[in-house]
């Protein structure tokens, strides 16, 4: 994995945005798989700078979203469909019949994750998945006990994830405890994967996710497979990783690589 440690949330969403808006000059029809929750808000509305004024283009991209609730339709004000239609997909130029989120109000969920899996196959993979991560290392709705090899499927939340998902919902509303999730192995077929962390409650994640063993019980941790997996930190978020000036210098050394690569 690469690590990547940044001063701030700021220039965390910065480093992410200039990788899609790369991404996307070099290959036009990129598979985007992109992620919802509070981490990306920022990287989005600096994607949405940029195509606005014309810096980057999404007119040929397709996009897969990593998850949603089990029982609401896109229309509802909580569901990621509603909330990537919001923060994103209606402030630039994709073409929305080729925005993919899995159907939450499928009337046979378990055939709607055969026909997810199929359908980005068909698009030819996911180009760069981006990633947030949960408290206990989840990554979309895999929770830990998941298999590191698993598909697109139903999937029981956790106390802790209700928990801190509940902010979200009034008091009065329904909370989903079920989702429709990307499985880790789907994850894992992405051609590059970016996770982006920010503030001291990810920081214990963040250290199981990079020095900790490969388990089910941190499921980020399978990155530790993928041949292109970039995690972007903040200070906070990788305060408790045991040597920060190791993988500065580690960055440091790589960027100076691609500088001189890139002179010829």
């Amino acid at each position: 994995m690469q690590i990547v440690i940044l001063n701030n949330s700021d220039d965390v969403a910065s480093y992410g945005a200039n990788i899609f808006i790369q991404q996307l000059r070099r290959k036009p029809s990129s598979v985007l798989g992109l992620a919802t929750g509070s981490t990306p808000l920022a990287l989005y509305r600096l994607l949405i700078g940029a195509n606005q004024v014309g810096d980057v283009s999404f007119a040929q991209a397709t996009s897969f979203n990593l998850d949603e609730y089990l029982g609401l339709d896109g229309q509802h004000k909580q569901s990621y469909r509603y909330f990537m239609d919001q923060q994103l997909f209606d402030h630039i130029d994709i073409d929305k019949q080729r925005t993919f989120v899995p159907p939450g109000d499928a009337s046979d969920p378990i055939e709607a994750c055969e026909r997810y899996e199929r359908q980005i196959t068909q698009a030819g993979g996911i180009d760069i998945q981006l990633l947030g991560i949960g408290r206990n290392g989840h990554i979309g709705f895999n929770e830990p006990s998941s298999g590191l090899m698993s598909r697109t499927r139903v999937k029981t939340l956790t106390k802790a994830t209700i928990e801190d998902n509940a902010r979200f919902f009034s008091a009065d509303e329904y909370q989903p405890h079920l989702s429709i999730t990307m499985g880790i192995g789907t994850i894992l077929d992405a051609k590059k994967v970016l996770l982006l962390a920010t503030g001291a409650n990810k920081a214990a994640a963040i250290k199981a996710t990079v020095e900790g063993a490969l388990s089910a019980s941190c499921p980020a941790s399978a990155l530790q497979l993928h041949r292109n997996a970039m995690l972007v930190l903040d200070e906070a978020a990788a305060s408790q990783l045991d040597d920060c000036d190791f993988y500065k210098h580690i960055e440091a050394e790589n960027q100076k690589l691609q500088a001189r690569l890139a002179k010829g």
